[in-house]
């Protein structure tokens, strides 16, 4: 067994990493965890989905990939240029919901829905406003993040705040919870 994907990557994938790499995003997630990502939507039939952080749009080709014809993806980030190669590419897809906002905006506007997978890649639902990511999550509910292994991005002072987020996650009676040293770091909690 290795690690290579001998799957059939989304249809408009590497239209995404192009325009990505034309772009100058450098924080897409890579394709181990994307592969991931779409094994875990398919496991959630007319599932409810959210991802935090779009970005160009890489992992949302993935999770669409996964989502039967019932499910419901909705994708939030805040930056517009970014956001845009995703519309490009993706906005064609009915079941998906490209949102251009801030996370904290979003999680007041949006308080009390529920979810059956989130995808956290960005700063809320995962560093900020974590109590209130996990809360949108049905029972049985998929919570998702990566980027837990030390990161060549990464600023000074972020491997500390990653190190906090792994304890406070350890800590929650919420959430079972597994953490993989694999790829670049993805834990996965299941609400109870």
């Amino acid at each position: 067994m290795t690690e290579e994907i001998n799957q059939n990557y989304p249809k408009s994938y590497q239209q995404i990493n192009a325009a990505t790499k034309a772009s100058g995003f450098d924080m897409a997630s890579d394709v181990l965890t994307c592969s991931l990502l779409k094994t875990l939507a398919a496991s959630k039939p007319s599932g409810k989905f959210l991802e935090l952080g779009t970005g160009t749009g890489l992992s949302t080709s993935w999770i669409l990939d996964g989502l039967d014809k019932d499910s419901t993806l909705i994708s939030i980030d805040n930056d517009a240029k970014f956001l845009a190669i995703a519309k490009d590419y993706l906005g064609h897809d009915d079941r998906l919901s490209l949102v251009n906002i801030d996370g904290a905006v979003w999680f007041e506007e949006n308080e009390g829905k529920k979810f059956d997978y989130i995808f956290a890649d960005t700063w809320h639902g995962k560093y900020l406003l974590l109590d209130e990511a996990i809360a949108m999550l049905n029972k049985g509910g998929l919570y998702i993040i990566d980027d837990m292994l030390p990161q060549q991005n990464w600023p000074d002072g972020h491997q500390e705040k990653a190190i906090k987020l792994i304890k406070d996650l350890e800590s929650r009676d919420d959430l079972h919870l597994t953490k993989q040293v694999w790829a670049t770091g993805i834990v996965i909690g299941v609400k109870k």
